[in-house]
């Protein structure tokens, strides 16, 4: 029994993708998954071979599939994460449609309630799991990647702990494109962002302080978006050095 309606629009590769993802996202193909070959869909849809084409490069451009070569080829549906918005998020960045002030406001309106979140559901495994990463940021720093890696573990932890997957995506996105700014940059992660900024903020989640947590996040977000802010001139300027 056919799954898809024949096309009569004008703009056919861009219904094409638009039915295609509706059962990517429904659960019809699931990840990992091969799609039916170009020749099928092309008869099912009752289009030509570079319509499909088109529809599925734009599926692939998008994140929802994968294309593969050889005899096992073909598009597969790829697992949909956070990634993908992170990608989106870096692309704007590089393409100077969005800011790291602005990210600074999106941080600032959406941390301290993603903290606040995880404290009213702190549990022992994810008390164990902050003092766990509290004390790994003490440790001596061997490279600017580890640091940031382990900063940025703590924002991840609350993130998923305050049960709001909205919340996640845009908390990791953000993480994402301070990481490339950071890297960028590479400042002295010392001074940039020193052991123990993030200790006020464990210690409200840990005691299930809602508004403590929130308060300790408003905060740490507002010195470090203060840093952040200036590194990004900093990566502005070189890129712009770089380029004339």
């Amino acid at each position: 029994m056919p799954i898809f309606r024949p096309i009569r629009q004008l703009r056919i590769s861009e219904e094409i993708a638009d039915q295609l993802k509706q059962t990517i996202v429904s659960g019809y193909f699931k990840a990992g998954e091969k799609l039916p070959p170009e020749r099928d869909l092309a008869e099912e849809f009752q289009v030509s071979r570079v319509a499909i084409r088109e529809a599925l490069r734009s599926l692939e451009n998008s994140g929802f599939i994968v294309t593969r070569q050889g005899a096992t080829g073909g598009a597969y549906v790829t697992d949909l994460t956070f990634e993908n918005l992170a990608k989106t998020f870096l692309d704007l960045f590089m393409a100077d449609k969005i800011s790291i002030p602005e990210m600074h406001q999106l941080r600032m309106l959406v941390e301290p309630e993603v903290a606040r979140l995880a404290a009213l559901k702190i549990t022992p495994e994810y008390a164990q799991l902050l003092k766990d990463t509290l004390e790994a940021e003490q440790l001596p720093i061997s490279s600017l990647s580890e640091d940031l890696e382990r900063k940025q573990r703590l924002h991840f932890i609350l993130a998923e702990m305050c049960g709001n997957r909205f919340f996640e995506a845009l908390v990791r996105s953000a993480m994402e494109l301070t990481r490339k700014v950071v890297e960028a940059v590479k400042p002295d992660p010392r001074t940039m962002h020193p052991a123990g900024m993030h200790r006020p903020i464990v210690e409200a989640v840990l005691t299930g302080d809602a508004k403590a947590a929130a308060e300790s996040m408003g905060r740490h977000t507002t010195e470090f978006g203060e840093i952040l802010i200036k590194m990004e001139k900093i990566y502005r300027e070189k890129n712009s050095n770089s380029v004339s």
